[in-house]
């Protein structure tokens, strides 16, 4: 099967938060552009794919969307208090679509995680390596069969996320 996870910078925070990182940050500005990559994701990636998003980003995207997706959350147990926001940002969505079915799956598989942010990995938005972990499981990744595409691969977290799978089963098998 072949999957996708995109972590592309958040509307209305390209060009602030990844302008000294991606010459196009600020087309990530443009709503059309996130659009546009949910037509890829949709397209190219029928085995399933999952998308970081801004909570207040789904008022628009969710509509957007016209297949059947799933909203999972990942609550951060430790995250940037904003004192000048009355209630605090704590979590974000993730847009999962498909995925291979495991039935029976033990231990079962929750639609959030709570975990705490990562913290200096050179990249705003980085995610940690927990996160990363369950983005392959919520699409129920196989590292023997599967690929999966990073579409935006920051510190290479995704990447790092599959090789500890990888051995995790070779020490099983080997």
């Amino acid at each position: 099967m072949r999957f996708a996870y995109a972590d592309p910078p958040y509307y209305g925070h390209g060009k602030r938060l990844y302008g000294e990182f991606h010459e196009q940050a600020a087309d990530w500005d443009d709503r059309e552009t996130h659009f546009m990559l949910i037509e890829r994701l949709t397209d190219e990636y029928p085995d399933g794919w999952a998308l970081s998003c801004n909570p207040s980003d789904l008022e628009w995207l969710l509509p957007y969307i016209m297949v059947d997706v799933r909203v999972c959350a990942w609550v951060k147990s430790f995250h940037r208090i904003r004192p000048m926001v009355n209630v605090q940002y704590s979590w974000e969505p993730v847009i999962l679509r498909e995925g291979r079915t495991i039935k029976n799956r033990r231990p079962f598989l929750r639609d959030h995680l709570v975990c705490r942010i990562a913290m200096k990995k050179g990249l705003p938005g980085a995610k940690p390596d927990a996160f990363c972990d369950w983005i392959l499981n919520l699409l129920g990744f196989d590292p023997t069969t599967d690929t999966i595409d990073d579409l935006f691969p920051g510190t290479g977290g995704i990447d790092q996320a599959i090789n500890r799978k990888k051995y995790l089963i070779e020490g099983i098998t080997g």
